[in-house]
């Protein structure tokens, strides 16, 4: 058996996991007050205090540290790679240190290489959000000079395929899937045969709103918002990313509030609910054009899909295309742990980030 740390960062919280083999042993949330993350200026200051407490957070679980074989990182804003799962080298090590993007999965790969460092082990990342596996197609805007990003939850969607593909006894490089990831963003992924040849931008104002992000916007509204004087850059992009969709709309990030109010009778929060719900499933139908309608299955994932009446909703806006599968949760820290399984067992190498 193999012992594996896995560590995700988020903005708000910094989830770890440790497994043995494929078994679980412990997973925690450690959860940071608006007051603990308001001392530190940005984010890459907070490193040494999120290992601190992993550290200290997985002994007192009753973990011995020189078990563990590996250590793996939720990816950070790199540049654009080939999904896969990479070993943390000086040169990944450097770009995590000085990301394209700030967000708290940058610091996942610099813990683990830290911590694996001082055990003498090795450390991971695997399919961080820059995942790019996009036809050239998908890349064309008819702004010159701009181009399509693949920014979106490649790791979840991914080992949701991935998973799919194991359980009906298929390979995932011989499916076509549509994933849909809905969680405080929600990306949509048309997956022809082990890549994702088109998804939505999920951090940058594309595809369904969410939660927390405003989606696609008509862009003569959005120049007139920014050129209004009433709002500085910073503030427009918290619209677009962080207070932007539910947030924007109804006060709150939480779905699960929102189902409740459309119970209680809220009209409003029902139509809200509703245009999510009618934007993810037009998303959908767009990924079944870029597979040509030849889709094997839709999967639902994602903290979203805890919730009844948006997988529903979508169910009945697809189940013509291809059978609407739901596995709900974020997974991601299997996810990390079944990667790194994956290389110590000798099934795939580790990619070289170059």
């Amino acid at each position: 058996m193999y012992k594996i740390l896995a560590i995700n960062p988020g903005s708000t919280s910094t989830k770890v996991a440790v497994y043995d083999g494929e078994e679980l042993v412990t997973e925690l949330t450690l959860r940071h007050s608006a007051e603990e993350i308001s001392r530190y200026p940005d984010i890459a200051s907070q490193f040494a205090f999120r290992k601190r407490i992993v550290l200290e957070a997985v002994c007192d679980a009753g973990v011995d540290l020189s078990t563990l074989d590996a250590v793996i990182g939720r990816g950070g804003l790199v540049k654009p790679i080939p999904s896969g799962v990479y070993e943390v080298n000086d040169r990944l090590k450097e770009d995590l240190i000085h990301p394209v993007g700030e967000h708290a999965s940058n610091l996942g790969g610099l813990i683990a290489r830290e911590i694996a460092d001082e055990l003498g082990i090795r450390a991971f990342i695997a399919d961080p959000v820059v995942v790019d596996e996009l036809q050239e197609e998908a890349r064309v805007t008819g702004l010159a000079g701009v181009s399509r990003r693949s920014i979106f939850h490649a790791l979840n969607q991914k080992a949701m395929a991935r998973r799919y593909a194991e359980e009906i006894g298929r390979r995932y490089e011989a499916l076509n899937l549509i994933v849909a990831h809905m969680g405080g963003g929600i990306s949509v992924g048309a997956h022809c045969r082990g890549r994702v040849i088109d998804v939505n931008n999920c951090l940058d104002g594309e595809g369904p709103f969410s939660p927390e992000r405003a989606g696609t916007v008509q862009a003569g509204d959005l120049v007139s918002l920014c050129f209004s004087g009433r709002y500085s850059e910073p503030e427009v992009r918290r619209m677009i990313t962080g207070k932007g969709g539910l947030v924007a709309l109804l006060g709150t990030n939480s779905v699960q509030e929102v189902v409740a109010r459309t119970q209680a009778g809220d009209a409003e929060a029902k139509r809200v609910l509703d245009a999510m719900s009618y934007q993810v499933g037009k998303a959908i139908g767009a990924a079944a054009a870029v597979l040509h309608g030849a889709v094997d299955a839709i999967i639902l994932t994602g903290g979203i899909a805890h919730n009844a009446p948006v997988c529903d909703y979508i169910r009945k806006m697809t189940d013509f295309i291809a059978p609407v599968v739901v596995r709900p949760g974020e997974n991601e820290l299997e996810a990390l742990a079944m990667n790194a399984l994956r290389v110590l067992r000798g099934e795939i190498e580790p990619l070289v980030y170059a």
